[in-house]
């Protein structure tokens, strides 16, 4: 099966600024450039990922996503994030791909292997794997064999209303649980949770400093 992830990505200098109350904005942006090469070198790793194709408008993220192998889309305005990342997915079909894995850049604590259970559970479509937050209301990581198999709709609750989507479209759902796909940079409690559950770990350390 050919994937390509696509990684939307808000401009660095604006993303978690729900963090600024915690961190000082430099901290910040440089917690988002973090962000978005761990999750860059993470995809990497692995060749089940034929492509990833970052959407933002923000130039110097793009500009990080090339470094790193990644094609990009520079979104104009500030489209809403299901148009933006539609037009993503039709930049993938026009490239035959099997299938399309939506990756927020917010995820420390995410690893190669996180993602090839995902992929792992995608066999046969038509298939919509999820891995919704800790707190089972959004969508962090989304998996759809094939490719516009059904809209998204990502916002708030967007977890049941992909659910909902997936069995309106007749497709096999899976949902995937693992601690590091749970957990999302958002809030200042979010930073707190890592130091506290990984006071030892790389991603505390890289991701918290």
């Amino acid at each position: 099966m050919t994937i390509w992830a696509i990684v939307p990505v808000k401009p660095l200098r604006r993303g978690k600024s729900r963090l600024a109350g915690a961190l000082p904005d430099t901290e910040r942006i440089e917690l988002n450039r973090r962000l978005l090469e761990h999750t860059l070198k993470t995809l990497n790793e692995l060749p089940q990922i034929e492509h990833t194709l970052v959407v933002s408008r923000d130039p110097a993220a793009l500009s990080l996503a090339r470094r790193f192998g990644a094609r990009t889309v520079q979104e104009n305005g500030a489209p809403h994030l299901n148009t933006a990342l539609q037009r993503a997915t039709v930049v993938a079909q026009l490239h035959a791909t099997r299938g399309v894995l939506i990756l927020p850049a917010d995820l420390p604590l995410i690893t190669p292997q996180d993602i090839l259970r995902l992929i792992e559970r995608a066999d046969p479509p038509p298939v919509v794997v999820i891995a919704p937050d800790r707190h089972r209301t959004g969508t962090n990581a989304l998996l759809i064999s094939p490719a516009g198999l059904i809209e998204y709709d990502f916002g708030a609750d967007s977890f049941e209303r992909h659910c909902r989507r997936a069995r309106e479209a007749g497709a096999r759902l899976e949902i995937v649980t693992l601690p590091s796909l749970e957990l999302d940079i958002d809030l200042p409690e979010d930073l707190e949770l890592v130091k506290t559950l990984f006071p030892d770990s790389s991603p505390e350390k890289e991701f918290s400093r």
